[in-house]
């Protein structure tokens, strides 16, 4: 058996946290929109590959039902985003990490339907026991990390409605948009490869801007 392109070890989990330390992190007012945070946490599968979880919303959702996206929500009163990217994480997947297994945070992304979203990385552990709330996920989803390095990857192209490009990365079987794949792209570009790329100007497609 091939080794993983991304072995799930510690010394993956020392590189992201270095990249994500080094990195000059861009924060957004809020200007009347709601912050939010989601959680992109590593954990391993089967043949040792680090992944991070993908959910499906699930369908009675009265926001975004259906649609693809990392474990997050809004901030509660006095939270801050990692505080907040740990408490989704134990309501939507049974993930309970502890305070240290916040590797760092990725730039704030503004969505079209009036959020603030903050990225928290999270080193996750490994044999996660993974456990969804039906009520909120319709499945999850381990992508390995080695998905984000495919040369497909970005995907953008242009709409009618906007002058910004949206971006799509296929995985799973589908074209997963904005904001899900802007943060994704971020995460291999800055806490994989160290690079210091920006997406706050990628565009969601027009179905999300509700």
């Amino acid at each position: 058996m091939a080794s993983p392109a991304y072995p799930f070890e510690a010394q993956l989990e020392r590189r992201v946290r270095t990249n994500l330390a080094a990195h000059p992190r861009a924060a957004l007012a809020l200007d009347g929109r709601r912050a939010a945070a989601v959680a992109l946490v590593l954990v391993d599968d089967a043949e040792g590959n680090a992944c991070f979880l993908l959910t499906r919303r699930a369908a009675r959702l009265r926001r975004h039902s259906g649609q693809w996206a990392l474990p997050g929500g809004r901030l509660e009163h006095g939270e801050s985003a990692a505080d907040a990217a740990l408490r989704e994480l134990a309501e939507e997947v049974g993930l309970t990490p502890a305070a240290d297994a916040v590797l760092g945070i990725l730039d704030d992304y503004a969505t079209r339907s009036g959020f603030v979203i903050t990225p928290v990385v999270v080193w996750g552990g490994a044999g996660a026991q993974i456990v969804p709330d039906p009520g909120e996920v319709a499945a999850v989803y381990q992508v390995p990390l080695a998905v984000l390095d495919d040369p497909s990857v970005p995907r953008l192209r242009r709409i009618p409605e906007s002058d910004r490009p949206v971006i799509s990365i296929a995985m799973v079987g589908a074209d997963v948009h904005a904001p899900t794949a802007a943060i994704v792209y971020q995460l291999r570009e800055v806490a994989l490869h160290g690079r210091a790329t920006r997406v706050a100007h990628f565009e969601q497609p027009v179905f999300a801007w509700r």
